[in-house]
């Protein structure tokens, strides 16, 4: 069965990187429409912007989608992160700007307001993406890999120098509602001595201690400090879930990523696509539909998510 939301959703907020001001609004869509993004701002033409991994573009820091006329929307991956970890397959979304809002830089804003609003269920089939044999991409010492497993599993590791984040490691099966309660409150983040060269490229223009965890050394500057002891690696996993929800169909298969950022997930997304014989797509049973990511969240209290 596919999902999509059951009315209408809004959200209002800055842009993390443009640091414009934007308004986003979830629609509910038909079966097989996927999650299709529209920019409704004067003098964008041809703006219906398809979200699906070949239509990524190279950016810095986020995930950007560019349609065939060049119409573009960027910092895409909490949301669809949100929407993959939430079960919601077809979605028009609205924007009237070139990136979305980030809100408090993680999907939880994004999360609350799908779950309250519920889903509206159709017969029409789901398909899933099994792997037919481990695919890998690396750049330097990073690297993606997707292989066979029964669910969807992501596991994780980052190094950093500042002692605040350090050496930080992490595994979840992302069956029965784990992205909501493990990862969706999870904020992104980013060092104090970054923060002058991101600016000076145009970047993280509208970040702030509201929206991003910011550490110095062993100090996080973020009133409030950490939601999770290991909040920087849960948010890489966020990201990972909303990358892999551009490849267009529930995936089942064990994602790892070392030191892995945006590039290198859709770099793995094109490896895995670019042969037949690394996967199969095929109709979704019942039973593999209760492994899937949001199954059974809607008999649930947001209130366990941790």
């Amino acid at each position: 069965m596919q999902r999509t939301i059951k009315s209408p959703l809004i959200f209002e907020g800055v842009g993390l990187h443009g640091g414009r001001q934007a308004r986003m609004v979830l629609h509910p869509a038909a079966p097989g429409t996927g999650i299709v993004f529209r920019r409704t701002d004067p003098g964008v033409a041809a703006s219906v912007i398809p979200a699906l991994w070949h239509r990524v573009a190279p950016s810095a820091l986020c995930t950007r989608l560019v349609n065939a006329d060049g119409a573009s929307v960027s910092t895409v991956e909490h949301l669809m992160a949100a929407l993959t970890g939430s079960g919601i397959h077809n979605v028009m979304v609205e924007v009237d700007g070139p990136e979305l809002p980030i809100l408090d830089g993680s999907a939880t804003p994004f999360v609350e307001k799908i779950l309250a609003v519920g889903p509206q269920t159709s017969p029409a089939p789901l398909r899933v993406l099994r792997l037919r044999r481990p695919v890998h991409v690396t750049r330097g010492q990073a690297y993606a890999s997707l292989s066979p497993a029964p669910t969807l599993r992501i596991e994780f590791d980052i190094a950093f120098e500042d002692a605040a984040i350090g050496v930080q490691r992490k595994s979840l099966d992302m069956s029965n509602g784990s992205f909501v309660r493990e990862l969706s409150n999870s904020r992104t983040f980013c060092r104090r001595a970054d923060i002058s060269t991101m600016h000076a490229n145009g970047l993280a223009l509208g970040g702030s201690l509201d929206n991003a965890v910011v550490v110095d050394g062993d100090r996080v500057l973020t009133p409030g400090g950490l939601r999770h002891w290991d909040e920087a690696v849960r948010h890489k996993m966020l990201d990972a879930m909303g990358d892999l929800g551009l490849a267009g169909v529930a995936i089942l298969g064990h994602y790892r990523g070392y030191l892995a950022g945006h590039a290198l997930t859709n770099a793995l997304l094109r490896a895995v696509f670019a042969d037949p014989a690394n996967y199969w797509i095929t109709p979704c049973d019942s039973r593999t539909a209760s492994w899937l990511p949001g199954a059974g969240l809607y008999s649930e209290s947001l209130a366990r998510a941790a």
